[in-house]
């Protein structure tokens, strides 16, 4: 039976949520037609689909993309996700025990994730568990629009170098779960928002917007301190007569560093 572009897509966005696709991946379409034993035809259905949901882009010329979100677009993400999660929260009935049972079950997911190596399926439970909560209080439509949303932040975290800890994430979908089992949403909705806020905080994002920051800091003097107030960085020790002076190590922090692998 022939994959179809529904199927693919869904599998895209896991990837992204699992942390296997980084921001700016190349998405060829032979390559995915020759993965998923396809026609071109399915995989730039599947494609034009994630484009205008808003996880992929696509240049005339280069072909697609997974989007880099720029950090407006990430603060607007931040904001979008905080009105929908907290609007569902407060809207919500109570919980039932079915869904209660749920919500516990994806949580036990999440512990135990934690306790192994696999990155990419403990990144995918703790982006999931938003969709699961709004399964389980009963509104699918905002499941699958948080499922994008997730998506995008994942990409974000990951662009602007989110420091959060997921042991952190994961305690806090705990007390989530527990406020809304006691029945207090209001406790629950206050968790949230903390939630939502502290991976948005934990992010690297330049208070200025100024596209020359990170090449200005790079050709700046050795001797000067660069934008941002740091610390002035030390004069090198001069080299002892016939040796030769050590090359700096290359810096680490520039997102475009990021190479994608194909799912």
């Amino acid at each position: 039976m022939s994959i179809s572009a529904s199927e693919i897509s869904a599998r895209i966005v896991e990837a992204v949520m699992g942390r296997k696709l980084a921001p700016g991946t190349r998405l060829g379409e032979q390559q995915l037609a020759m993965l998923f034993d396809c026609s071109r035809t399915i995989v730039r259905e599947a494609l034009t689909r994630l484009a205008a949901r808003g996880i992929v882009t696509v240049s005339a010329r280069r072909g697609w993309f997974v989007i880099e979100p720029s950090q407006d677009e990430a603060r607007e993400a931040f904001e979008a996700r905080h009105v929908i999660e907290l609007g569902l929260i407060r809207s919500a009935r109570p919980i039932d025990k079915k869904a209660l049972h749920q919500l516990k079950a994806h949580l036990q997911r999440e512990k135990a994730a934690l306790q192994d190596t696999d990155v990419g399926t403990r990144s995918f439970l703790l982006g999931d568990f938003h969709v699961c909560l709004a399964e389980c209080l009963g509104n699918t439509l905002l499941a699958d629009t948080l499922r994008d949303f997730t998506a995008r932040t994942t990409l974000i975290a990951m662009l602007y170098q989110s420091s959060h800890d997921a042991a952190q994430s994961c305690e806090d979908h705990v007390q989530i779960v527990a406020a809304l089992e006691r029945g207090d949403a209001a406790a629950a909705e206050a968790l949230m928002a903390e939630h939502i806020g502290s991976v948005q905080s934990a992010l690297r994002l330049q208070t200025q917007n100024d596209p020359l920051a990170q090449l200005r800091d790079a050709l700046a003097p050795m001797h000067a301190a660069p934008a941002g107030g740091k610390a002035k960085a030390k004069p090198r020790p001069k080299p002892k007569a016939g040796t030769k002076a050590a090359n700096p190590s290359p810096s680490t922090d520039d997102p475009s560093t990021y190479l994608g692998a194909l799912l």
